[in-house]
């Protein structure tokens, strides 16, 4: 008698029902869309302008790194959280955790914050495509056309980041959704 195997997700593991591939995909791919903007922030830390020209003077202080290299990491980490909608340790908190290691995660928990930080970065980065291309009102001048390049490559992705982040939510809800009416059949 041969047993069927299931793997809930052949990539990232550990969840009760499997992930859709292309939600894993999505999952991998939003801190590579984040991290251009990232290292395009970074030499603004030490006081380089990356090609923008300013209006006024800007005076550089000690802060500036720790907010610059600040605001890297902490993109960098909420783009790495998405994996929590594709892996196990979405679904359960880890036994590493103390006091509630090993816990089931509510649904809620996890979909209402993603769901209102999906739309939030929508709102936030939807224009951005507009702004940069001179559609609509321009964010920065450029001091030429190469940095206006380079500028557009490191920001442009920023404007999927949100609606990525609500598809994989979506994904999400539909696989938690099973996950609860499996567990409670009388609905």
């Amino acid at each position: 008698m041969r047993f069927k195997t299931l793997h809930p997700s052949p990539t990232v593991g550990g969840t009760a029902r499997p992930v859709p591939r292309w939600a894993v995909r999505c999952a991998r791919l939003i801190p590579l869309i984040v991290l251009p903007s990232c290292l395009w922030r970074l030499p603004f830390a030490f006081d380089y302008d990356m090609g923008q020209v300013y209006a006024v003077h800007k005076t550089w202080h000690w802060w500036v790194i720790l907010y610059v290299f600040g605001l890297s990491l902490l993109a960098e980490g909420l783009a790495h959280l998405s994996y929590g909608l594709v892996a196990g340790w979405g679904e359960t908190v880890p036994s590493w955790i103390p006091g509630i290691g090993g816990r089931r995660v509510p649904p809620l928990a996890a979909i209402v914050p993603a769901t209102l930080g999906g739309l939030a970065l929508t709102a936030l980065w939807g224009q951005l495509p507009l702004a940069l291309l001179h559609l609509g009102a321009p964010l920065v001048e450029y001091s030429n056309g190469w940095w206006k390049a380079l500028g557009l490559a490191a920001g442009l992705p920023l404007s999927l980041w949100g609606p990525l982040l609500l598809a994989l939510t979506y994904a999400y809800y539909q696989r938690r959704r099973g996950e609860r009416d499996a567990a409670d059949p009388a609905g």
